[in-house]
């Protein structure tokens, strides 16, 4: 949380930290204990941590970030994400990313509201012809910190407002979003989120490609038949691929197998050359040397320690 000194200065500076202020509060009120907490808003969730988290690889949804207190690092490949109360994240497609929280105490815990984003609600939006975010037929990076505003975080409050009134959610909270979503696509980087949302783009091209590598990742991956079924050339798929991603379609499915080999063996019983096969590896030496290389510790031993720190009460990373 900021200190009192980011309240004075200007009129709109002032209204920006009293928000910040009134959303901590909020989020504290409906996230009483650590964890990411689902609220009675579907697409709304609430999260608290009391103390910095290892890092975490999870395959992240569209979602809109908000920051009220602490800080969070986000890793997309090689890429590294910084970004605390003074900004936002927005994911707009589907990413296997790395993130901890790297600020957080007891005493100002990390506060944060998540709200999952709808392409189709962003679509409609812009259909009805009362956007004008800056166009580019070239697609973006599908993950973005951009600055919080005054108007944004007035419609995210009044959102996370009508959790106390819950007979107005069903009227209101559409209403709700769908200004967060106008304010995200009006903001300064909302032509990159328009873009996914736009029929027939590259980056929607490659939103379809993602989601045939979800589909099969389990299988061998033929540029060539994926690229075909994405509407575009292989040269263009992997170029598109790479810019809205910051990976390769093959990096993807490897993240993908990683990510889903790492939770079989942590949730079920089984040895890694089982784990490895399920998600599509027939080596399973190449299958060690690549979770190695991703999670730091051959397969037993990643698991080990998982299960160690998750039955201390920790978090797993």
């Amino acid at each position: 949380m900021r200190d009192s000194g980011s309240i004075q200065g200007s009129g709109g500076a002032q209204a920006l930290s009293l928000q910040q202020l009134e959303l901590a509060r909020l989020i504290a009120q409906y996230a009483a204990t650590d964890g990411i907490h689902q609220t009675a808003i579907a697409p709304l969730h609430v999260v608290r941590l009391s103390q910095p988290t290892t890092p975490v690889h999870a395959l992240h949804m569209p979602a809109l970030c908000i920051i009220a207190q602490g800080q969070k690092q986000v890793m997309l490949a090689d890429e590294v994400y910084i970004y605390n109360s003074a900004q936002y994240l927005v994911v707009s497609v589907d990413l296997p990313v790395m993130g901890h929280v790297s600020q957080a105490t007891p005493e100002l815990p990390y506060l944060c509201v998540r709200l999952d984003l709808d392409p189709k609600e962003i679509g409609d939006l812009i259909m009805a012809g009362k956007v004008h975010a800056k166009k580019s037929d070239l697609p973006a990076r599908g993950m973005f910190v951009s600055k919080a505003n005054s108007s944004l975080l007035d419609a995210v409050l009044r959102l996370m407002q009508l959790l106390a009134t819950p007979q107005d959610i069903a009227v209101l909270a559409p209403l709700a979003i769908r200004e967060i979503l106008y304010r995200l696509l009006q903001d300064e980087q909302g032509g990159m989120l328009q873009q996914i949302a736009m029929s027939d783009s590259q980056a929607q091209h490659v939103v379809k490609a993602i989601e045939l590598i979800k589909r099969d990742y389990r299988l061998p991956l033929r540029i060539e038949n994926l690229a075909r079924e994405a509407n575009m050339s292989s040269s263009s798929l992997h170029h598109h691929f790479k810019v809205v991603t910051a990976m390769t379609p093959l990096q993807y499915q490897k993240q993908l197998r990683l990510q889903e080999a790492r939770r079989l063996l942590f949730t079920q019983v089984g040895d890694a050359a089982t784990a490895g096969h399920l998600v599509g590896y027939e080596s399973p030496s190449q299958f060690s040397r690549e979770y190695n290389r991703m999670f730091g510790s051959p397969p037993a031993r990643d698991v080990a320690r998982l299960r160690a720190t998750s039955a201390a009460g920790g978090n797993p990373a």
